[in-house]
C-alpha cells in the first residue's frame, strides 16, 4: 500500500507578498511561446550576421537570441532569419542552413565579434 501523500503547505499567502503587481486570472486562455536556447553551430560569422546550422527550421522574418561564447565571454546576439534551408538529411536527423543578419547588436557583442575576426585573419596570414 502506497504512503499517504504528504499535504503541501499552502504558499498562497508567501507568493502574494513577493510579488509587486497584482495577478489576475484571465477569463480566457492566452497563448504565447517559450523561447528556450538550442544547440546550434555556427558555421561563418560577420559583424553584420552569421549563418549557423540547426536542427530545427527557424522561420523567415523571425527574431531569434542566439547565445555564443567566444575564448569564455559569452554574448547575446539579436538575429533575423534572412534565408533557411534543409542542407542534410540522415540517421533519424534533418539539418538546417541559415542566414542571419544581426539586429541591435550590443557594443561589446559587436567588439567580441570583431576580436574574433581580427584573430582568425591573423592566423591565416601567419599560417603556412
Amino acid at each position: 500500500m502506497a504512503a499517504p501523500a504528504t499535504p503541501r503547505p499552502n504558499n498562497e499567502f508567501l507568493n502574494r507578498e513577493k510579488r509587486e503587481a497584482e495577478r489576475i486570472r484571465l477569463p480566457d486562455e492566452l497563448h504565447g511561446e517559450v523561447m528556450a536556447f538550442q544547440p546550434m553551430r555556427v558555421i561563418e560569422i560577420s559583424r553584420g550576421g552569421a549563418t549557423i546550422h540547426t536542427t530545427f527550421p527557424l522561420h523567415l522574418g523571425s527574431v531569434h537570441d542566439l547565445r555564443v561564447t567566444i575564448h569564455d565571454v559569452s554574448v547575446v546576439l539579436k538575429g533575423r532569419v534572412e534565408h533557411s534551408r534543409v542542407t542534410d538529411v540522415g540517421d533519424g536527423r534533418v539539418t538546417y542552413r541559415s542566414g542571419l543578419e544581426f539586429v541591435e547588436t550590443s557594443e561589446r557583442a559587436a567588439a567580441v565579434i570583431t576580436g574574433l575576426l581580427d584573430e582568425v585573419k591573423a592566423s591565416r596570414i601567419t599560417s603556412p
